[in-house]
């Protein structure tokens, strides 16, 4: 990975935890499939067991709460944060069981109208740095 390149995850704290393991699950697996070169090679233990290639750097997984996480999609409608890889997960995605339903539904509300469960940001280190420096780790 490109020492200049970050990923983090914030989540919001006062979800239940539930809430919170199935939101970083998604947002993982949305960004694993869009940077599969971030996912390491299958790897062999001593005993000749494989094991799936995990995500090759490391994700810190930050506390925000729904005001947070709107400041965080608002400030990254600036340009200067246009290169910022951001996946997301919403109440709008959470509420739906097939994703034809997510589909219908999110065409009807503006991004404003969503609560953010969580996002995943992939980008510049300095940029990503500027936005969650302040954050600390969610316990």
């Amino acid at each position: 990975m490109n020492e200049e390149k970050k990923c983090v995850m914030v989540i919001d704290e006062t979800l239940p935890l539930g809430f919170i393991a199935n939101t970083a699950a998604i947002l993982g697996n949305t960004l694993g499939s869009h940077y599969p070169d971030l996912v390491g090679v299958d790897v062999t233990d001593k005993d000749g067991n494989e094991h799936m290639g995990i995500i090759s750097i490391p994700i810190p997984i930050l506390k925000g709460n729904k005001d947070v996480l709107s400041d965080l999609i608002n400030k990254l409608s600036d340009e200067k944060y246009k290169d910022i890889v951001v996946a997301n997960f919403s109440d709008i995605a959470q509420s739906c069981n097939i994703y034809d339903e997510y589909i219908e539904k999110i065409r009807k509300v503006n991004s404003s109208e969503m609560t953010y469960f969580g996002l995943a940001l992939y980008g510049n280190k300095k940029l990503i740095n500027k936005l969650t420096g302040s954050m600390g780790l969610l316990r």
